[in-house]
């Protein structure tokens, strides 16, 4: 006997299963677990457990790395700002020129006026003191003066208007005449600076030296 089949009304009949259905909550995982992943490495946020889209990931990454230059340039320059506000001036070779000291200036002038006085009155010193103060202008140690001090007291006594009429000599060194000193100086009559300078040199062109003019006085009488 064959067995009945129940009859199953068609509208009754359970739908058919599709493995379509399926695929979407595998979808949904997979979107879930790479948003989650992009969000370790992004820092993108989720709404509603969804990640917002590629899109969404990749711009907020951008802002990410734009906030991150824009912070490290506003950190620039500020570190730039703080190193010329430290950094010191540069200062040109005119800024560094001190002031000039009046007092210094002062004493600087008084101190040339004073040289200056001093060489003009050499004339009025001791005619011995402007032979010893002369000696080294024409290259003579002061161990010359000796026979200098010997010759000239001999010849003159150190008198500038020391005059020899039967002569014609005349001054400290005796010139002969008196007018050859005038090539050391117009004032040779008076002025023993200008006598002597001329007997000195007179000396050297003539003996070398004081004591070699001393030498030839002992020995002849005369230089």
């Amino acid at each position: 006997m064959s067995k009945h089949v129940k009859h199953v009304p068609k509208h009754r009949a359970a739908p058919p299963r599709h493995t379509l259905a399926k695929a979407p909550r595998k979808a949904l995982r997979t979107t879930v677990l790479l948003s989650s992943v992009a969000v370790a490495a992004t820092g993108a946020t989720i709404a509603g457990g969804l990640a917002n889209g590629p899109a969404a990931v990749t711009n907020a990454a951008a802002d990410a790395g734009s906030g991150a230059d824009a912070g490290a340039g506003a950190a620039a320059r500020g570190a730039s700002a703080a190193e010329l506000g430290d950094r010191e001036p540069t200062l040109s070779r005119s800024d560094t020129r001190e002031d000039s000291d009046p007092a210094k200036a002062a004493a600087l002038d008084a101190d040339a006026g004073q040289a200056m006085t001093q060489t003009e009155d050499l004339s009025q010193a001791d005619p011995r003191d402007i032979a010893l103060a002369l000696l080294d202008e024409f290259g003579f140690g002061q161990d010359q003066f000796g026979c200098l001090d010997s010759l000239y007291t001999r010849e003159s006594g150190w008198r500038v208007d020391a005059d020899n009429p039967s002569s014609s000599a005349y001054g400290i060194p005796q010139a002969l005449p008196g007018s050859k000193m005038s090539t050391a100086g117009a004032d040779w009559e008076t002025n023993p600076v200008t006598q002597i300078r001329w007997g000195l040199g007179y000396i050297q062109d003539r003996y070398g030296s004081p004591c070699g003019a001393w030498g030839h006085s002992e020995s002849h009488g005369w230089y």
